[in-house]
């Protein structure tokens, strides 16, 4: 049987002593995240609106 490809390697989580990066720059992922997610469940959203007046 075939094995499948590995296209994205695990990272294992940080040590408890290692650091894991400045707090402003957490902050601004999680930031991003969020608007994206609202981005794309309003974009969804006003798609299916839209719908029963497409046709």
């Amino acid at each position: 049987m075939r094995r499948l490809a590995i296209i994205i390697r695990p990272v294992p989580p940080p040590e408890p002593d290692e650091d894991t990066g400045p707090l402003w720059k957490r902050l601004v992922w999680f930031l991003g995240l969020c608007v994206a997610g609202i981005v794309v469940v309003g974009g969804v959203a006003y798609t299916l609106r839209s719908l029963p007046f497409m046709g």
